[in-house]
C-alpha cells in the first residue's frame, strides 16, 4: 500500500535551538521528505534560509548545534553514490548523530518485507535516507514508518536533495531567483522532474530540451502549474538551440541513468545533438553559469571545454548537497 503522509507547515510555528529556527517536535508529527513536493513553499524557504546560514557557519568555524545527539541515521543505498552518502554521512556526523549503513542484501525487503524492515529500523534509528529505483518502494518503505523519518536520496522519478541544492547554488550566484530562466538539456528525468518542482516553487521559470519520446512526465508539468509562484513556468523544448537562447543557467546531466545501461548505445546517438557545449552555451546570457548533478561524461552530455570553464559552478553544487541536508534533516 502507497500512502501521501501527512506534513505539517512548520513556519509559523518554529522554536529556536542553537540559533537554528526547527519545528517544535509537538508540532511537527512523522514527516518524509520523498519529493520537492513534500515541502510548502514556505518550508522550502526555510530550508534554504538555515543551508545557507549553517554554510557560514562552518566557514567560519563554528560547529552545528547537536540535533542528532545520540541518534543514528541509517543509510540504505541500491544505487552508487559518491556525493550523496559523503555529504549525509558528514552532515549526519556534523549535526552530532552517526550513521548505520545495513547491507542491501538486508534491507528494502530482500530478505524480509518492506514493512518489517522499516518496523526494525525505525526502533533504533531517527531517520532513513534512502537511495533506490522506484518512486513506489519508497512511499511504501516511508508508509510502514510510523516512527523514523524518510528522506529521498534519489528514485528514478525525483531526485528534490539535488534539486534544493541546485536552487541554493543559483541564489549565492545570482541572489534573488524569481524571474531568471534556466534551460534543462537532456532526458526528461529524475533530476528535470525535482529540478523543475524547486524552481517553479521559487519563481525560477524552467525550460526543458529532451529528444521526443523522452520528455518530461505531462504530470509533473501539471504538477508545477499549481505550485508555481512569481509567474515562473515549465516550457518544453525539442530543440536545444531554441531552449538555451538567452537563460541565465544551462543544466545538463547523464544521457543513461543508472538502471538504463542496455539503453546507452541508443541513448548516445538519440541524445548526440543535446551536447553542451561551447556553440550551445554562446546562446545563453553572457554571464550564463553551467550546472550538473555529476557524475558528469565528458565528451558526451558536455564537453571539457564548458565543465571547466569559468561559468562552471558543478561543484558549488556539489558543496551544497552537504549543506542543504543538514538543513533538510534539521527540518525533518
Amino acid at each position: 500500500m502507497s500512502a501521501r503522509l501527512v506534513r505539517t507547515p512548520v513556519v509559523s510555528k518554529m522554536n529556536v535551538v542553537g540559533g537554528y529556527a526547527r519545528p517544535r517536535a509537538s508540532e511537527a508529527p512523522v514527516r518524509h521528505l520523498l519529493s520537492v513536493l513534500d515541502l510548502t513553499h514556505e518550508e522550502l524557504e526555510h530550508v534554504l534560509t538555515l543551508a545557507a546560514a549553517m554554510k557560514r557557519d562552518r566557514l567560519e568555524g563554528k560547529a552545528d548545534e547537536p540535533v542528532l545527539a545520540r541518534q543514528h541515521v541509517a543509510l540504505l543505498f541500491e544505487k552508487p553514490s559518491l556525493r550523496t552518502r559523503s555529504t549525509f554521512t558528514i552532515a549526519v556526523r556534523e549535526l552530532g548523530g552517526d550513521v548505520i549503513e545495513p547491507g542491501m542484501d538486508v534491507a528494502l525487503g530482500g530478505r524480509e518485507s518492506l514493512e518489517d524492515v522499516a518496523h526494525n529500523l525505525e526502533r533504533w534509528v531517527v531517520a532513513a535516507v534512502v537511495r533506490t529505483f522506484g518512486q513506489e518502494l519508497l512511499r511504501d518503505f516511508a508508509a510502514a514508518a510510523t516512527r523514523m523519518r524518510v528522506i529521498n536520496a534519489l528514485t528514478d522519478e525525483e531526485h528534490p536533495c539535488q534539486a534544493i541544492a541546485d536552487v541554493m547554488t543559483l541564489r549565492e550566484h545570482f541572489g534573488d531567483v524569481a524571474g531568471r530562466t534556466i534551460a534543462f538539456i537532456g532526458d526528461g528525468n529524475n533530476v528535470a522532474t525535482s529540478l523543475a518542482q524547486a524552481g517553479v516553487m521559487v519563481g525560477l521559470n524552467v525550460r526543458i530540451a529532451t529528444p521526443k519520446g523522452y520528455e518530461l512526465p505531462v504530470s509533473v508539468i501539471r504538477g508545477c502549474e499549481r505550485i508555481a509562484r512569481h509567474g515562473a513556468a515549465v516550457t518544453i523544448f525539442n530543440d536545444p538551440g531554441e531552449a538555451v537562447r538567452g537563460v541565465d543557467a544551462v543544466y545538463t546531466d547523464a544521457w543513461t541513468s543508472m538502471g538504463q545501461e542496455a539503453q546507452s548505445k541508443k541513448r548516445d546517438r538519440v541524445f548526440k545533438t543535446y551536447q553542451v557545449n561551447a556553440r550551445l552555451m554562446s546562446l545563453a546570457k553572457p554571464d550564463a553559469v553551467f550546472m550538473h548533478c555529476l557524475p558528469a561524461h565528458r565528451g558526451y552530455e558536455v564537453t571539457d571545454e564548458v565543465m571547466d570553464s569559468p561559468a562552471s559552478i558543478v561543484f558549488d553544487q556539489s558543496e551544497n548537497r552537504l549543506h542543504t541536508q543538514k538543513a533538510i534533516l534539521t527540518l525533518v
